[in-house]
Order: C-alpha cells, then structure tokens, then sequence
C-alpha cells in the first residue's frame, strides 16, 4: 500500500485496525460446499477528530462494508475498531448502545432508507425516542423543527410523507434525522450518488456547513473521485477490498503513485464540476 505521510499527531476519533470481513457463499446443493467471500482484507486507518475522511473505489471494492462493520452491521472476521480511544468491536451489544447516538449514518437511497407510512416528524424524531427518552413529545417536535430548518427545509414539512419530496428534500431529511441525537461521527456512505449533479452540490455544501457549525467528523464513502476531492481532507482508495494508497486528498490527485489510483483519476471524466465555492 502506498502511504502518504501526513502531520497529524492527535488521537484519532476513529481507528480501524487489520479489519477483516468474510462471508459465506454456499455453492451446490447436494454436498453444501461452503466457499467465501473475502469482502475486506486486513484494512487499517484512522479518522482525526473534526475532519472528513474519504473512502473511494469501485463498486464491489468493500469501502460501504467497512462502513456497515463499524456500525456493527456486517460480521467482522479479525481486527479491531476503537473509537475515541475505547475498543468497541468486542462490546455486547448493550454496552454498544450509547455509541449508537454517537455514531449515525446518511445511506444512499433516502427513499428506501425510511419508513414511507410514517411522517417526517416521526422519522427524524425515532433516534430521540431511542436516545433521548427524557424528551416530551413538545421537545422532539421543537427540535424536529430545529433540524429540518438546519437542513433547508421549512419547519412544516414534519407534516409530510416522504413520497412528497424530491429525492434532495429527501436527503436532507435523512441528514436531519442523523443530527437528531447529536452525533460526533457520521458515516456518508454514498449519500449523494444517487442525486442530480447540482443537487450533489448543494448536499456536500449542507454536509460542510454542518460540520463546520457542529465540529463533525465524517467517513465519507464515494466513487465520484471530484467529490471526495471537494469535500475530504484526506482519502482512502479500496480495490478488491485493500486499500493500495492513502494520504492528503490535494497530494493524492496531484501525484497519485498506485497504478489503481493513476487509473481511477484518468477515468474521470475532463468536464467542469460545478462543486465550487460554498
């Protein structure tokens, strides 16, 4: 793997170590002969507090499974996750509970990401009735209102199902609801391929004002290469779930030294990116 050096000497929020992920694939049906899937493949990195990491690759690569294992939604082979300087990997799942208000996710699809009978109030208000149960129901609709306001929309759209908006009104709806039990990270895991290119834009503006407003860290997982480049401070490139080069986001499309790396960036397409000033 290639390693670009960087100066960062603090305790990381967030570091992942030798992190594997396997799984099972049974193949035939008479002799049941069990082969596997080797999705992740001993990666380690780390997030610094208050910063954007990006993880980048091609489909199939295992960037959104590394997501989902520090989540605990995917079954971790080896390796260890530690956050905040506290190992959580190896935490029952009722000792893991409190980190689930610390740790949310963006998804990539906002419409299958909610549950479409229920109104907006009720959507960005679950993780309060999970996280913060001391709340009455007047203060999680105050601060329903609070967030969607945050997000760029109008306080009266709590009223709403989310078949009524469009899929950026969607995303930012998604966004709010993982504001809602004031987390320290959040995991983007392609939470803007799915849109329009200028509704990317404003989505990766949103999710850089709200950082720089909050103070929070983002593991942001893409495989449009301009945008991690906007909006990440360092990145992260994943094939065939290894990750072959690190480093400084400006340092690694400047200079990029893995072959991989050299042939994602020349697949770009040479066209303007309207992902400019905020």
């Amino acid at each position: 793997m290639v390693n670009i050096e960087t100066d960062s000497v603090e305790r990381p929020l967030l570091e992942v170590r030798d992190l594997k992920v396997t799984y099972e694939a049974q193949r035939g049906s008479f002799f049941k002969h069990v082969e596997y899937v080797h999705a992740v493949k001993g990666v380690s990195f780390k997030v610094a507090r208050g910063t954007t990491m990006g993880l980048v690759g091609e489909s199939g690569s295992g960037k959104s499974t590394i997501g989902k294992a520090i989540l605990r939604l995917a079954p971790m082979a080896a390796g260890s996750i530690s956050y905040d300087g506290q190992e959580i990997s190896s935490l029952s799942d009722r000792a893991f509970m409190p980190y689930r208000k610390r740790i949310q996710t963006i998804f990539q699809d906002p419409y299958a990401s909610m549950n479409p009978r229920l109104t907006v109030a009720s959507i960005v208000a679950e993780p309060l009735m999970v996280h913060a149960k001391e709340m009455s129901k007047a203060q999680r609709l105050e601060r329903v209102a609070d967030l969607l306001e945050k997000v760029g929309l109008p306080a009266d759209a709590m009223n709403r199902y989310p078949h009524q908006f469009s899929g950026g009104q969607r995303q930012r709806i998604c966004i709010a609801r993982a504001l809602s039990s004031s987390p320290e990270f959040i995991i983007c895991d392609e939470c803007v391929s799915a849109l329009d290119v200028s509704v990317q834009a404003q989505i990766v503006n949103l999710l850089q004002d709200i950082q720089d407003e909050l103070g929070i860290t983002y593991l942001f997982i893409a495989h449009d290469l301009a945008v991690v480049q906007h909006i990440c401070q360092e990145a992260l490139v994943m094939e065939l779930g290894e990750i072959v080069e690190q480093g400084p986001t400006d340092a690694l499309y400047r200079s990029p030294q893995h072959p991989y790396t050299q042939r994602l960036l020349n697949a770009v397409p040479k066209m303007p990116t309207i992902l400019g000033a905020r």
